[in-house]
């Protein structure tokens, strides 16, 4: 990989059950998406009656319904593990580390996607933000960055809103940073995440880089992006201002809870003048 996995992917980690047995964790998922229990007996070929009585206890769900349940209602695949282990069950997924040997033929393939898509900017990130990969238009972008903002485990949250990360550099850091942790809290309000929660909290009280106090503009509207159809990236660059706007990938139905979290971000030059600056870079 172009940058070293983060300590978290060291040793695969088992989700804990919950005290409080299948039910209410049930319950939770399907009160979270909106679903009432008609609703996802039909989808998933069950009964309401059936959904209600596992919901309270009075029913214990076989493996098949708990993964069928678990689709409808969208629930990560980490969390997928927690449903079967407090209804009794093994975990399904395994949470295999991004330096195995088994995962070898997916990080070659992580390599040669970033590294094809220079010179712009691209980089895997996990649950929690945390750097696993980035190409040489990522580090063209940290370039400058202190030394300890780069220590592993990176993290592209941290180095983005941190006063002395790329924040400084953002031409139009309110609107970037509005989105970024509205992102993070919708994120938040899909996905049990404590550390996702820790990480939203530091990054939100970050001070803006020109002195402006952190709960300022936190909730504004994002302004009228000068792309007309995305918001962009405005940052600076060697004198110059580049413009991106970024797109988000993840695995198709994945069958690993590390694979799971992996998300790719690419950054799409969203002017012509940009695109000349990276070529020129590049060559």
């Amino acid at each position: 990989m172009t940058t070293a996995a983060p300590a978290a992917f060291g040793s695969p980690t088992a989700t804990a059950p919950t005290a409080k047995g299948i039910g209410p964790l049930l319950r939770s998922w399907r009160e979270r998406r909106r679903v009432s229990q008609l609703e996802l007996a039909l989808r998933a070929d069950s009964s309401a009656r059936h959904i209600s009585f596992v919901e309270t206890g009075r029913s214990r769900p076989s493996e098949d319904l708990i993964l069928r349940l678990a689709d409808h209602l969208d629930v990560p695949v980490r969390e997928r593990n927690a449903l079967l282990l407090a209804a009794g069950y093994a975990p399904r997924f395994p949470e295999t580390p991004l330096d195995d040997p088994a995962l070898s033929g997916l990080r070659a393939g992580l390599d040669q996607l970033l590294q094809g898509y220079e010179p712009y900017p691209a980089v895997v990130v996990d649950a929690t933000y945390q750097v696993v990969a980035a190409n040489r238009g990522i580090a063209m972008l940290l370039e400058g960055v202190p030394e300890w903002l780069l220590a592993p485990p990176l993290n592209s949250m941290r180095l983005t809103l941190h006063p002395e990360g790329l924040a400084p550099r953002i031409r139009n850091l309110p609107e970037w940073r509005g989105h970024l942790l509205d992102q993070m809290r919708r994120q938040i309000a899909l996905d049990r995440s404590d550390a996702l929660r820790d990480l939203y909290e530091e990054v939100a009280a970050y001070p803006f880089a020109d002195g402006q106090d952190s709960s300022e503009g936190a909730d504004q509207p994002v302004s009228a992006p000068a792309v007309p159809f995305a918001l962009p990236l405005r940052i600076e660059h060697d004198g110059r201002v580049l413009s991106f706007v970024s797109s988000i990938s993840t695995f198709n139905t994945p069958m690993d809870v590390t694979v799971a979290e992996l998300a790719i971000e690419t950054f799409v030059p969203a002017d012509p003048a940009t695109v000349t600056y990276l070529r020129a870079l590049g060559t």
